[in-house]
Formats: C-alpha cells, sequence, structure tokens
C-alpha cells in the first residue's frame, strides 16, 4: 500500500497534507507516530468516567492533530464531539463517541496496512 492509498482508505486528503508539509518523507513521519498518540485513548476514557473537562481537552487534540494530517473523515467527527463538548452537551458527546471510534479503528487500521507493507 501507498502512502496515497493509505489517505484513501482513511478517507483523507493526501495533497492536502503534502501542501502543508511539502514533502512525503515529512507525511510519512507524522503519519507514523499517530498511533503513539494518546488523544484518543484519553477522549474515551475521561469522557466515560464524565470527566468533560479534561474529554474536552483530549477532543480538541485530536481534532488539531487530524486536522494537521489532513485525516478528513476522523478530523470530522472529532471536530463534532470537541464542539458537543465546548457547549456542555455531555449526552451529544456520548452518542457521538461511537462514530469517533469507528473512524479512529478505521485509520489506525489503514495505517497499520501501510506500515505493513
Amino acid at each position: 500500500m501507498t502512502l496515497q492509498e493509505c489517505y484513501a482508505a482513511l478517507e483523507g486528503d493526501y495533497q492536502e497534507v503534502l501542501g502543508r508539509l511539502y514533502s512525503e518523507a515529512l507525511v510519512q513521519k507524522f503519519v507514523g507516530k499517530f498511533l503513539s498518540d494518546k488523544s484518543f485513548q484519553l477522549l474515551q476514557d475521561t469522557l466515560k468516567a464524565g470527566d468533560y473537562e479534561e474529554a474536552f481537552r483530549a477532543a480538541h487534540t485530536l481534532k488539531g492533530v487530524t486536522q494537521n494530517l489532513s485525516f478528513t473523515r476522523l478530523y470530522q467527527s472529532s471536530h463534532e464531539i470537541t464542539e458537543a463538548l465546548r457547549t456542555k452537551d455531555y449526552d451529544l458527546a456520548l452518542q457521538l463517541l461511537p462514530k469517533v471510534e469507528g473512524d479512529y479503528t478505521r485509520t489506525a487500521e489503514a495505517i497499520r496496512a501501510y506500515q505493513g507493507g
């Protein structure tokens, strides 16, 4: 799988990230680091525990990382949950969590397939 194919699989925008980071090597580097970012796990844990302030910070971080990497699908769902938490609509945030989880899983699987060659 090529990096462009990875982006297609995770419904991202390869041309946009390439325009932002200027080289495929940098895109590869940051895509490779994405799976070690703890924002998603922190969002899951804190939201389920009712720690909405920390959940907001985690969602906001995840949103920023996915925006910078042009992971469009995951960015959109992380943006939605961030806004729900920002406006203190915690019921909506909990309803949105499965969508974020699904989008994260799709993204992680595409990255692992890419890394596997």
